[in-house]
């Protein structure tokens, strides 16, 4: 029950910080629990953040209310089926595990701010976390369980409405940079530094969709003699033992041939070292 408690601020879930919450492995029934209940956390987070958008930033255009305000409601709806498929395959309840306030925090941090606002929550964290989900339904997928199965159907509806949330906030920043003159861009990337917000991750499904800024991929360096220390130190494969006794025999035909000065026979020598050379052996490839 979230009586007597601010809204949208219920007394449980426990908030801790996210170093604190536990692993969740979605090869268990309490991992997927775990996992269900830290989805259903965030969609939470998500319509106060919607509210907080129409709420905070006075003086925008009549759409942008219209947009947070359906934005606001789909949140709402993703909340209640990942609240019903925890009590429905679970037997658990919203606010039963620890979590923690990534999203919240960040819209602390942007309440002066309508631009880093829309750049940094939507079109960031949002964003961020619509770029794991495939990765997210993979895993569920490969478990096989029903309840797994059940949660990527609702991760699918999240998935396909959330697009249309970070493109949402995509619209406004643009809309606002364009009004104040601002590259959108280089503004971007300097916000996620002045607010430490966290960096997006390959893959970038979401923001090579909608065209967000991303930083340039580092080029790895690779320092002088690890390419010979690659090459000494590469596994090699396990030998069949029908090949290795293919190869002691091609290497004595192959030393046979040789002393018969191979070549210059027009008779046998010749197939002798096709047959050599039909197996792939050390012995031929130094021959």
């Amino acid at each position: 029950s979230f009586e007597g408690t601010l809204p949208g601020r219920p007394g449980r879930p426990l908030l801790v910080t996210h170093t604190q919450v536990p692993r969740r492995s979605p090869h268990t029934p309490e991992g997927r629990a775990a996992l269900m209940h830290a989805i259903c956390h965030i969609e939470f987070n998500a319509i106060n953040l919607a509210l907080d958008a129409i709420w905070r930033f006075d003086g925008m255009p009549g759409q942008y209310y219209h947009d947070w305000l359906q934005v606001a409601a789909e949140e709402a709806k993703h909340f209640r089926l990942l609240r019903d498929h925890l009590r429905q395959h679970h037997g658990q309840d919203y606010g039963d595990h620890p979590a923690h306030q990534g999203l919240w925090t960040m819209c602390e941090k942007t309440a002066g701010d309508i631009v880093a606002r829309m750049a940094l929550v939507p079109r960031t964290l949002e964003a961020r976390g619509l770029d794991a989900t495939p990765q997210i339904q993979n895993k569920l997928r490969n478990t096989h369980a029903t309840d797994a199965l059940a949660a990527c159907d609702i991760l699918d509806i999240i998935l396909r409405e959330e697009v249309g949330h970070v493109a949402i906030g995509n619209h406004w920043y643009r809309w606002l940079c364009e009004k104040n003159s601002l590259d959108p861009e280089s503004l971007y990337l300097e916000l996620t530094k002045r607010y430490e917000a966290p960096r997006l991750r390959p893959p970038h499904h979401v923001a090579r969709l909608l065209h967000v800024a991303t930083p340039p991929p580092r080029r790895p360096t690779r320092p002088r003699g690890v390419r010979g220390a690659r090459r000494r130190h590469r596994k090699r494969r396990p030998v069949n033992p029908t090949h290795r006794s293919l190869c002691a025999r091609s290497a004595s035909t192959l030393a046979l041939c040789r002393r018969m000065r191979w070549g210059s026979s027009r008779s046998g020598s010749r197939t002798w070292v096709a047959v050599c050379c039909s197996v792939r052996s050390p012995a031929i490839r130094r021959g």
